[in-house]
């Protein structure tokens, strides 16, 4: 198969609403988006973020930044705010060039999202 464009999904929660907290929880599960899938850093595209209105205290991008990944394009954005949605929550969408289909990537969520997306590979 020819490399391709695909997008590996993530998501977990924080504890508390700290700058400490957004860098522990954001590179844990960028690591482990990486280390699950064998991704190199040379395949990683850009990964787009998406906080809820309850993340304040740090840019979830400054993680990635932290991990060596501030040569890959990086974007913050606000998640939609719902009612009844996962609180104080991190998303990602990480774009790659790779030699896998899609049903072999396996999307990764952490601590209070482990039941966001029950219905993907992972």
């Amino acid at each position: 198969m020819s490399p391709a464009v695909r997008a590996l999904r993530g998501a977990t929660t924080l504890d508390a609403d700290t700058e400490e907290q957004v860098h522990l929880r954001v590179k844990a599960l960028v690591v482990e988006m990486l280390e699950r899938n064998g991704v190199a850093k040379d395949e990683i595209i850009s990964i787009f973020f998406t906080a809820t209105e309850d993340v304040r205290s740090a840019f979830p991008a400054t993680a990635a930044r932290a991990l060596g990944l501030g040569d890959v394009p990086l974007l913050c954005a606000r998640e939609l705010d719902v009612h009844g949605g996962t609180p104080l929550c991190v998303r990602v969408m990480m774009h790659l060039t790779t030699d896998r289909a899609p049903q072999e990537l396996l999307h990764v969520y952490l601590e209070g999202a482990r039941g966001l997306r029950d219905d993907l590979p992972g």
